[in-house]
């Protein structure tokens, strides 16, 4: 083997040829001399190379290596070239057509000439980071076996269903009982399934703890059925093991006659989509995927990109908008509320309700949210007169230091204290958490107001009312509408109003629109009113023209 000839090498590549799609690995030949370079054709289809036979082959590996480990192969094929070793052996990263690094290892040989000079390198790679196409534990086929089946349809899958299943909590049993017992658990799961299946079905062990049936003819009527069953047969398991552990399931559904698919990507996509509803719905139980949600979610996920881009930008496309809130005693604007706004090329305007929501799962509230204070606080400061009123998120008083926050705004732009409302939605807070508490504290000891926003909605208790001493509660429209239209909620919006009174507590309705809403409401004698009826949300530059401070 240390001596092979040029028509050796010929036979060798005809070979690669003859094998290139009866094995996953690449087989490669480098000619030294003629500096060529040829490799199993089915890598083309996976690695970033100009072709499967290519010459300057030594530099071209600069295009297709991974960046970080391209100096480590360079050195090791030298050696190799140069004749300082005869073997080589090396885990690294080539470049996939997706542009993503992909881990492999390449062993290869030096072949030399009959004066001892290396002509020619011949060797194997193989990937180390592709998934198993058998699970030896769970005795089944695993992704790619799966990915197998699924890339040689070449019209779309009209018919069958995927039901991909997941283990809810299944950490908790490697935690507690070690992984060798999860092990046995897993198999236990496959056993549970596969009995159920039918001719017509095929049971995957996809990654750790899902599994996907893949049904060729069924619907997604038999996908609910099969669901069931399984879970009826994991319960059965579960009795027999004296209740040593708990498992429950869930999963996620596609039906190939609603959406007829043979893309791989899309079909994992689809799944794993469908079954985190079901992790998010509670677990232990099932959805069928649609594609109204999935277009709801990938339009969640670019809104929130281009948040995140817009914070990086200086807070390009958010804007604070402000909104008058009048006394009812003097007829005059008693403060104004800040209320931010959000406007990017790819969506144009959207919605608080749509991107604030967004903004306190991924944290951009935190950022978002002191620059509004900051904005806030410097329109204020422009007024000797009125207030301001920042809503505040629950995020950012459990997660940040914003009572500091507050007073260093407060002292950069020279305001006071009592200028400043914070409201705070009830809804998202848990009382009796420390964080929670010390701030409200805080924000009477500074002087700085505390209002209780939507109070009457929601998880709303009345003892906040004497636990947190808010200076106001807001009661939002809906529950405004509601008394205007029915006694009994009338009633209920009376007492509110009275017991708050009672108490010292002021109140402010939101969502006036009307002068017919004005006078009905004002029987209840709030404090303060709210709505388009004296103003909408208008810039500070449109709020200082329109309004005589």
């Amino acid at each position: 083997m240390d001596r092979l000839d040029a028509k050796a090498i010929k036979t060798y590549k005809e070979i690669i040829l003859i094998l290139d799609q009866c094995i996953d690995d690449y087989l490669f030949v480098m000619d030294l001399d003629k500096d060529i370079y040829f490799i199993s054709p089915h890598a083309m289809k996976r690695f970033n190379i100009p072709s499967y036979e290519f010459s300057n082959s030594l530099p071209a590996h600069k295009k297709f290596v991974y960046e970080d480990d391209l100096e480590m192969l360079l050195s090791d094929m030298n050696k190799l070239v140069s004749g300082k070793k005869n073997f080589h052996n090396l885990q690294y990263r080539c470049i996939g057509k997706d542009g993503i690094p992909i881990w492999i290892n390449c062993r290869s040989k030096s072949i030399k000439d009959h004066d001892g000079n290396v002509k020619y390198i011949i060797g194997c790679i193989n990937e180390i980071g592709k998934r198993q196409v058998a699970d030896n534990d769970s005795g089944l086929l695993g992704e790619m076996s799966f990915k197998n089946f699924i890339y040689p349809i070449n019209e779309d899958i009209k018919q069958g269903f995927i039901l991909r299943i997941d283990i809810d909590d299944f950490k908790n049993i490697n935690e507690n009982f070690g992984v060798k017992y999860g092990d046995v658990v897993l198999k236990q799961v496959g056993n549970c399934i596969k009995k159920l299946l039918t001719k017509n079905q095929q049971l995957y062990r996809i990654v750790a703890d899902e599994f996907i049936v893949m049904d060729v003819v069924g619907s997604k009527e038999d996908a609910r059925a099969l669901y069931n069953a399984i879970r009826r047969s994991i319960t059965c398991y579960v009795e027999s093991i004296n209740y040593d552990i708990y498992l429950t399931i869930s999963a996620g559904i596609l039906d190939f006659h609603d959406y007829p698919n043979k893309s791989y990507n899309s079909i994992m996509q689809w799944t794993e989509f469908a079954l985190n509803q079901s992790k998010t719905n509670g677990k232990n139980t099932y959805t069928i995927f649609k594609q109204e949600a999935y277009q709801e979610f990938l339009r969640k996920n670019k809104l929130t990109k281009e948040l995140h881009k817009a914070v990086n930008q200086q807070f390009k496309g958010f804007e604070v908008y402000f909104q008058p809130i009048i006394d009812m005693k003097t007829e005059k604007i008693h403060s104004m509320e800040a209320l931010l706004r959000f406007e990017c090329d790819e969506f144009g305007k959207i919605s608080p309700l749509e991107f604030i929501p967004l903004l306190e799962e991924s944290d951009l509230i935190i950022p978002v949210g002191r620059w509004v204070l900051d904005q806030a606080l410097k329109a204020v400061s422009m007024f000797s007169n009125i207030k301001v009123q920042i809503n505040m998120s629950y995020v950012q008083v459990l997660k940040t230091p914003a009572l500091n926050d507050i007073l260093n705004i407060i002292k950069n732009y020279k305001i006071e204290n009592n200028q400043l409302v914070i409201e705070l939605t009830e809804s998202g807070f848990i009382e009796s958490n420390k964080n929670f508490i010390d701030f409200c504290n805080g924000l009477k000891k500074e002087n700085i107001l505390l209002a209780l926003d939507d109070f009457g909605t929601g998880y709303s208790n009345f003892h906040y009312l004497y636990n947190l001493k808010p200076d106001y509660i807001k009661i939002d429209r809906t529950l405004m509408k509601n008394a205007l239209s029915n006694e009994y909620e009338n009633m209920l919006l009376k007492h509110m109003v009275d017991m708050a009174h009672s108490v010292g507590v002021k109140i402010c309705i939101e969502g006036i629109e009307e002068k017919e809403e004005l006078e009905r409401i004002m029987l209840l004698k709030p404090d303060y009113i709210q709505g388009f009826y004296y103003g909408r949300p208008v810039s500070l530059s449109v709020f200082m023209e329109s309004y005589e401070i």
